[in-house]
C-alpha cells in the first residue's frame, strides 16, 4: 500500500472538519489529537504546529500533531502533542505508524530539533527510545450519582470529601473573563509554591475558545475568595480536568477535594460516564492523591529520538539538575512569579 505524507492547513475549515472527524472515529482519539489542541497551543504560547496527515487510496489513514518547541533556556524540539499528556502517532494500521514516524524524525532534522518526543501511541520504529516508568494515568468510570460516588472512594479520603462537603465553600461554573481570571490567579498561586513556572494566561484562553462548550472552569470559593479552580474538557464521554490547583489555604479548607467531587457531579450531569484524572509522575505526592479517590494508575508509554550526540532534552522538575532553581522559585514573590512564568513556561511544551 502506498502512502503520503503531508503537513495539514489547520487555517482551512474544512480540513480541519475532516480531521476532527477522523480523530473522532478513532477508538484511541484523545482531546490532543484534535486539530484545535494544536491550533489552541500555536496561538496560546507562539509555538508552531505541524500536524502530519498518512494517506491512502482511500483518504486519511493516520496523523500526528506536532508541535515545535523553542525555547532559550530548554533547547529546542518537536513534541506530540505541546502541552499535552498524550496525542502521539493516531493511525490504523502499522505502516502508517511507521511512514508518520520517519516523516517526523524528518521533520525535526529539517528544524534542527535533536529531540522528537511522542506522548502514546504505537512505536513507530527501532530507534525509539520507550518510556513506561516516568508517568501513570488514572482513568475510572464515574458512579451513578454523588452517593454512589461517595462509596467508590475509599475510606480514608472518603471522610476527607465528606468534611469537605460540610464546610463554608461555594462552588461556581463558567468561562467567561471572571472566571478566565480567577482560575489563572489560583493556578499561578498553585505551581508557585510547587516551585514552577505558570502557563500563559493566552494558553487557557486559546483552549476555553477553540473547545467553546466542550470546555469550561470550576471554581472553589471560600467567603467570596477564590481557593481552588480546574479547567476541564469534556470530550466523548470523558471528562479531563486538566490544569487545577489550589491556594496556599486550599489545603486546610479541603477545597481541593470539593473541587474534585464537584467536578463529577458536574460531569455526570453533562452526560460524562468516566473520569481522566490525568497523569503524574510515579511515586509521587499527586499520584498518591489520585490512588487515594479510588483510581488504579497504569503506566503511560511514551516514545523519544534524539540526534546522534545530542542529550535527551530535560525539562522535569524533579531532575536534581533543577533543585536548585526550583527551590528558588517557591521564594519568589506571587507577582514576579507571575511576570516571568509564561514567558519561561512557553518553552517547556
Amino acid at each position: 500500500m502506498t502512502l503520503s505524507v503531508r503537513c495539514a492547513d489547520l487555517l482551512e475549515s474544512g480540513e480541519r472538519g475532516r480531521l476532527a472527524a477522523w480523530v473522532d472515529a478513532h477508538p484511541e482519539g484523545t482531546p490532543f489529537h484534535l486539530p484545535e489542541w494544536s491550533m489552541a497551543v500555536a496561538k496560546g504560547c507562539r509555538q508552531r504546529s505541524h500536524y502530519l496527515v498518512a494517506e491512502g487510496r482511500h483518504g486519511i489513514v493516520g496523523v500526528l500533531p506536532l508541535t515545535e518547541i523553542a525555547s532559550p533556556l530548554f533547547g529546542r524540539a518537536l513534541v506530540s502533542t505541546g502541552f499535552g499528556v498524550a496525542g502521539g502517532i493516531l493511525a490504523e494500521q502499522g505502516m502508517a505508524a511507521a511512514v508518520l514516524g520517519q516523516a517526523a524524525w524528518q521533520r525535526a532534522t529539517e528544524l534542527r530539533c535533536p529531540t522528537l518526543d511522542l506522548r502514546g501511541g504505537p512505536c513507530p520504529g527501532e530507534a525509539w527510545h520507550r518510556d513506561d516508568a516516568t508517568y501513570v494515568g488514572f482513568v475510572r468510570r464515574l458512579a451513578a450519582d454523588d452517593e454512589a460516588e461517595l462509596l467508590a472512594i475509599p475510606r480514608k479520603q472518603r471522610a476527607e470529601v465528606r468534611k469537605a462537603l460540610a464546610a463554608d465553600l461555594t462552588v461556581e461554573v463558567g468561562a467567561d473573563r471572571a472566571a478566565r481570571r480567577a482560575h489563572h490567579a489560583v493556578y499561578g498561586e498553585s505551581v508557585r509554591n510547587l516551585g514552577t513556572p505558570v502557563f500563559p494566561a493566552a494558553l487557557f484562553a486559546a483552549v476555553l475558545d477553540v473547545f467553546g462548550a466542550e470546555a469550561d472552569i470550576l471554581t472553589v470559593r471560600h467567603q467570596g475568595r477564590a481557593v481552588a479552580s480546574v479547567l476541564s474538557l469534556y470530550w466523548r464521554g470523558t471528562v479531563y480536568p486538566y490544569w487545577g490547583g489550589g491556594t496556599a489555604a486550599a489545603r486546610g479548607l479541603r477545597a481541593n477535594d470539593r473541587m474534585y467531587f464537584a467536578l463529577m457531579a458536574h460531569a455526570r450531569a453533562r452526560g460524562c460516564a468516566r473520569f481522566d484524572f490525568g497523569r503524574s509522575k510515579a511515586g509521587t505526592g499527586p499520584a498518591a492523591f489520585k490512588k487515594n479517590w479510588g483510581f488504579t494508575p497504569e503506566p503511560l508509554v511514551y516514545f523519544s529520538r534524539h540526534a546522534e550526540g545530542a542529550a535527551p532534552r530535560s525539562i522535569n522538575p524533579m531532575d536534581p539538575k533543577y533543585r536548585l532553581q526550583v527551590a528558588a522559585w517557591k521564594r519568589l514573590p506571587l507577582w514576579a512569579a507571575n511576570q516571568l512564568g509564561p514567558w519561561i513556561a512557553r518553552g517547556l511544551g
